[in-house]
């Protein structure tokens, strides 16, 4: 029924939402080429306060995980976001005329405050315009500015650094951010009641369908759940250990591949940059194989377990095959294959499990206390590389963690596998 329905939305939410991540994720992660551009020696960074200038985003961008989802669902996605774009790409540009190591610290941690509520904002926006059965597609395409984004992030931040210094790459990126309020502003609504575009058909099918969504959830969920008390609750447990173990995988894969196709080809640094990129070319086909898959069978937990599974062999693999380059590097590949597959498709999952009315917030919330993953992952690698001197010992932390995600994974509720169905719930009710 839904192919003989109009499909505007496609073309019109998707791509701006693409957009303004890949431009977040380019100021996010534009600073360690700001480093190795001449910033650590202009301002007298030492090696901790680089990682320090790095990692601090990150404690600022949990802050508005859990209010930008809620102010998301309860208010306006459209206009919160379109706030946050002003705000990093403001404070990106500052980072341009920083003097002093602790102004770079103050700066890094405001854009991570900007940035925090985005990534939850987003999800709301798409589980507005696109139903369950096409939310894993949706996510997917969505997810594909990861990849995008890391493609041609090296390439420019290079470009820019070597034409005018390290200033500028803060400079000339936030500009492009704070442009992009022109893409953002006329072409998303919140939802599809509030868009002129959009025919009758398509709207009818898209309010009618979500509403079924609520009204089965609230027929089986006759329960009363509060952001007090969510926390109690079995399955949110669950889901913030999952993607806290599946981000620590990534994490760790991301921030070391670099050295580890430096080590294992002994290439220089213009060969490790193109080889680095093949992962990503890789992730985008593994984002759309596997969100389809979801889609088709609707069982989100089997298709967000599978590449937890897959990423964690194909890293074991890559440093039991060491010895052999091509077969290591082939399986390096592989891990961008599976890389982000799992992320499109678990995102599907909270919906499920919440109310509409909170379901921003417990998806700030996971993505709050599950990206303190991002942490652990490239510490485990580093402090074990130190230790063991050998990088084989990071990637065997970073398939113990991903395993330790995939079997939580399988232990989520039946109708995470497409079964009808109440679920148990450790969310008392409210008296």
């Amino acid at each position: 029924m839904s192919s003989r329905i109009p499909a505007q939305r496609w073309w019109r939410i998707l791509p701006p939402a693409i957009l303004v991540y890949i431009f977040s994720f380019m100021d996010r992660t534009n600073i360690g080429f700001a480093m190795a551009g001449g910033m650590n020696e202009e301002l007298g960074l030492t090696a901790s306060l680089s990682g320090l200038a790095a990692g601090i985003f990150f404690v600022g961008y949990i802050l508005l995980q859990i209010p930008g989802g809620h102010l998301a669902e309860h208010g306006s996605a459209k206009r919160f976001i379109a706030a946050t774009i002003l705000a990093w790409g403001g404070l990106s540009m500052l980072c341009g005329w920083v003097q002093t190591p602790v102004q770079l610290l103050l700066v890094r941690f405001l854009i991570g405050v900007a940035e925090g509520g985005v990534w939850p904002a987003m999800l709301v926006i798409l589980s507005h315009w696109f139903p369950n059965e096409e939310r894993g597609r949706a996510n997917a395409i969505f997810f594909m500015n990861l990849a995008i984004a890391s493609i041609i992030t090296g390439p420019l931040s290079g470009w820019i650094i070597s034409a005018f210094g390290w200033r500028w790459v803060f400079v000339l990126e936030g500009l492009l951010s704070i442009a992009l309020i022109f893409v953002w502003w006329p072409l998303i609504q919140d939802r599809p009641e509030d868009a002129r575009w959009i025919s009758r058909e398509e709207k009818e099918y898209l309010t009618s369908r979500i509403r079924a969504e609520q009204a089965s959830f609230q027929a089986a969920e006759n329960r009363n759940f509060s952001y007090r008390r969510i926390l109690l609750d079995a399955s949110m447990v669950k889901l913030i250990l999952i993607y806290f173990f599946y981000q620590t995988g990534i994490y760790g894969f991301t921030m070391w591949l670099p050295t580890l196709l430096q080590e294992l080809t002994r290439a220089g640094m213009t060969a490790v940059g193109f080889l680095s990129t093949l992962p990503y070319f890789a992730m985008m086909f593994g984002l759309w194989f596997f969100a389809r898959l979801s889609d088709a069978s609707m069982n989100r937990r089997r298709y967000t377990a599978l590449p937890i599974a897959l990423l964690a062999l194909c890293l074991l693999g890559s440093s039991l095959f060491r010895g052999e380059i091509w077969i290591s590097f082939a399986f390096l590949v592989a891990c961008g294959l599976f890389l982000q597959s799992a992320s499109s498709v678990f995102w599907t999952i909270p919906p499920l499990l919440f109310p509409a009315g909170i379901a921003g917030g417990v998806r700030g919330m996971i993505n709050a206390l599950g990206n303190l993953g991002g942490f652990l992952g490239p510490f485990l690698v580093g402090w074990a590389r130190g230790l063991f001197r050998t990088s084989d010992a990071g990637i065997y932390l970073l398939t113990a963690s991903l395993a330790a995600g995939f079997i939580l994974t399988l232990s989520l509720p039946p109708q995470t596998a497409g079964k009808t169905g109440a679920k148990e719930s450790a969310v008392p009710k409210e008296k």
